[in-house]
């Protein structure tokens, strides 16, 4: 089993990049191919897929990535597709906060996402999916954080997460609580 391949890239390709690691160039399916850059010295996390006749490498920039990947995969219904598929749409803090606030209507947007598999990944990962950003702050206290603020100003609990769940939670707090009093006020 591969952890990561640290390598340069040789090939951009709308579903997959080359990596040449020592003289071998491998194919890996990745969420967004020209996030790289060609001949760019990178280490790409990768998880190895194997299934009857399968064998695929999958890779991510980050372990926040790939950790996620494999916890979409262990839903019953997902597939790598519909885990890479959620992986190219949003962000993995907005990943999360949509699952962890129940957000089944921001999981049907992604490809082949339907009623059914958005309420799965929901009911298989609530409270399973929270990965420390790079503060050391659990990605979802952050969103909380925000849904408490926003309550405490008078903003109903569903309204204050529905509008948390369309933020950039990388961002500073102070920008958050701006972001989503403009959303919330239009």
């Amino acid at each position: 089993m591969y952890s990561y391949i640290k390598g340069t890239i040789k090939k951009l390709n709308p579903k997959y990049i080359v990596l040449e690691n020592n003289g071998i160039g491998y194919q890996i399916i990745t969420a967004n191919p020209y996030n790289f850059r060609l001949n760019e010295e990178v280490t790409v996390f990768v998880h190895q897929y194997v299934k009857e006749d399968i064998l695929d490498l999958y890779g991510f920039k980050t372990e926040d990535e790939k950790e996620l990947f494999l916890k979409l995969i262990s839903v019953n219904g997902i597939g790598p597709k519909s885990a890479l598929s959620i992986l190219a749409s949003a962000t993995v803090p907005e990943i999360i906060n949509a699952i962890e606030s129940r957000n089944d209507a921001y999981l049907k947007k992604f490809p082949g996402i339907g009623p059914k598999a958005s309420l799965q990944i929901i009911l298989d990962l609530k409270g399973k999916v929270s990965f420390e950003d790079e503060l050391g702050i659990p990605a979802n206290s952050k969103s909380d954080t925000l849904v408490e603020a926003l309550t405490s100003l008078g903003y109903s609990k569903k309204d204050a997460t529905k509008v948390v769940g369309k933020l950039d939670l990388t961002k500073p707090e102070g920008e958050l609580i701006k972001d989503a009093l403009k959303l919330l006020n239009n």
